[in-house]
């Protein structure tokens, strides 16, 4: 009876059509970025503040077989980035030169499927999440984004760009909220931080490019 009951009411889930969605506008959590020419690959955590318009990544990777850190800090209504090192408790300053992207599925987005990672065959084995594909802003390209059915998590997310080829990021351990806002806020050490005149803007699809 009580595989009868999981099974109709995963009918009902299945049975209706996905439509896009918003992600939390507070999250943390962990994510891992890789490439498909396998030069690039990084595990780190992320605070999501869509309504003061601020993310912060923290990451520990490697690149052409190089260990770095990287820990970077976009205040989008600024139109600044902070790369922070808080062991030399140092501070670069760079302009942002691309709007605020709201972690969600944009309503143009183009519905791929509808799957269950892991089992159907007992309740809290499997997880239902949808795929769907767009284009990423000023039409740089495709990218392919999976998120969950229930409260539009972000699971993983893919996109091509020219010096990696696909680069995927995939989501995991996340919480809605963030424990320690400050974090969203540059350090004390990064006060007298300017931009330098000879540095270009930067956008964040271009972050890694950076890194060397």
């Amino acid at each position: 009876m009580r595989l009868l009951v999981l099974t109709c009411l995963l009918a009902v889930c299945l049975a209706q059509k996905p439509h896009p969605c918003s992600s939390p506008p507070l999250m943390s959590g962990a994510l891992s970025v890789s490439t498909q020419n396998e030069k690039l690959w990084a595990y780190g955590q992320y605070l999501y503040d869509l309504l003061g318009e601020r993310v912060r990544i923290s990451e520990l990777g490697t690149f052409q077989n190089k260990t770095f850190t990287y820990d970077v800090l976009m205040l989008f209504r600024q139109a600044t980035m902070y790369e922070i090192n808080e062991h030399d408790r140092t501070c670069k300053k760079k302009a942002l030169k691309d709007d605020f992207q709201p972690w969600a599925v944009p309503k143009d987005a183009s519905l791929l499927g509808q799957v269950i990672l892991g089992s159907s065959s007992a309740p809290g084995e499997g997880l239902l999440v949808n795929t769907w594909m767009g284009d990423l802003p000023q039409k740089a390209g495709k990218y392919i984004s999976t998120v969950t059915e229930f409260g539009c998590i972000p699971v993983s997310t893919a996109y091509n760009t020219d010096q990696f080829g696909w680069m995927m990021t995939s989501f995991f351990n996340n919480v809605i909220g963030i424990s320690d806002p400050g974090r969203l806020n540059p350090p004390d050490f990064c006060t007298g931080a300017e931009v330098k005149a000879e540095d270009e803007p930067v956008d964040f699809l271009s972050l890694f490019h950076s890194i060397n």
